[in-house]
């Protein structure tokens, strides 16, 4: 797809600000100019207020992305900010604008931005929402005002799981917008595929055993306790928990000592960077997430990359991802259906028959896809 003489700038985080959103708007960006157009990400100089945020810290140590040109100017919290980052916008004179959307926390900076810019522009712009997340997982009150106020703002809309699309719907009342489907695209900028022997020993895990892996932030709604007690029904497997958790630990490792998992619970709870995530994927047999609650996930288009099955649970748009029986399985998000899973994969020795799988599939996940839904 090409897109000429096109000025794009994206609201997003971004480099030096870390996580999925700030990776894969990156990447975004890089396909866009690849596609011919001039882009530019306002990232966030400050994107959550210390007590909203229980991680350690916000900012990565990875090298900045190649061909990314990224502007710090938003400030979640400040409305002085706000006017001054519209007013920039407007001068700037895009063509389009596309702004991520995961949490209604940043509602009231994005929707008044964009009002901002709009009232301040000489040059009539259209305005493209890539909505991760239109209702979050963890609700907050004021969720629903400050999601209605930034749908408010915006001309389009382009999701990644339908169930968000549908979501959207019933914040445009009697407004008609149009409201776009396009898959998460691959994650493609995490390195090559290792031999798993050579994986396993830069991660000092035994070469010999069977291996899955959580891999990700740790919050309750991702289900790793699912994961944990499915565990304990499966004597002998082993699993890499990988990610900064962002809840109390002790909850987890109570479960981790009631059944004596130490030795088979491979822990590296620290922030993954960038170029270490390809020692975890190549390292696992499969890839697990138990999700209580799900849209869409960039875990899946890690594992993809990665040729890796998984098992998610059939909770929002985990299995629009993953084929049950193809990819990998879907499954309750209950401990009894996730061993079932993991028992089912190992012992049939379904990994041969599933990587093919895998590898067929990847094929649905294009940047390609994604570009033509936001310039559609």
């Amino acid at each position: 797809m090409q897109i000429k003489q096109q000025k794009i700038i994206i609201l997003s985080p971004a480099h030096p600000l870390r996580g999925g959103i700030a990776a894969s708007s990156e990447r975004l960006a890089q396909e866009l100019t690849r596609a011919g157009a001039e882009v530019v990400i306002y990232s966030y100089a400050l994107q959550y207020p210390g007590f909203l945020f229980p991680g350690k810290t916000q900012f990565t140590d990875d090298p900045a992305p190649e061909g990314v040109k990224i502007e710090t100017r938003i400030n979640s919290i400040n409305p002085f900010n706000w006017v001054t980052t519209g007013r920039a916008l407007a001068r700037a004179q895009p063509d389009r604008v596309i702004v991520r959307f995961w949490l209604p926390f940043m509602g009231p900076a994005l929707g008044s931005i964009l009002r901002m810019a709009r009232l301040f522009s000489r040059k009539r712009f259209t305005i493209t929402a890539l909505v991760d997340n239109i209702i979050p997982h963890e609700k907050r009150p004021g969720d629903l005002v400050f999601s209605a106020y930034f749908v408010g703002a915006c001309d389009a809309f382009v999701v990644m799981s339908r169930s968000v699309g549908e979501e959207i719907q019933s914040f445009l009342n009697k407004r008609v917008a149009p409201v776009r489907f396009a898959p998460h695209p691959i994650y493609n900028q995490y390195g090559a595929i290792l031999p798993a022997s050579a994986a396993r020993r830069m991660l000092k895990i035994p070469e010999n055993v069977p291996l899955v892996l959580f891999f990700g932030f740790i919050r309750k709604y991702k289900g790793l306790d699912l994961l944990l007690e499915a565990l304990a029904q499966y004597p002998g497997l082993h699993a890499i928990i990988a990610g900064e958790c962002y809840e109390d630990w002790q909850f987890y490792q109570q479960i981790i000592d009631q059944h004596q998992l130490a030795e088979r619970v491979h822990l590296h709870l620290d922030f993954i960077s960038n170029d270490t995530v390809n020692q975890y994927f190549s390292a696992a047999d499969l890839v697990v997430q138990p999700y209580r609650s799900a849209t869409q996930s960039g875990i899946s288009q890690i594992a993809y990359h990665f040729e890796k099955p998984m098992i998610v649970t059939n909770v929002g748009g985990l299995p629009e991802i993953v084929t049950d029986g193809v990819s990998g399985y879907v499954v309750a998000p209950e401990p009894g259906a996730i061993a079932a899973a993991m028992q089912d994969f190992f012992g049939q020795n379904r990994a041969d028959e599933l990587q093919k799988g895998v590898r067929e599939e990847k094929k649905r996940f294009s940047w390609e896809a994604l570009t033509a839904a936001l310039m559609g």
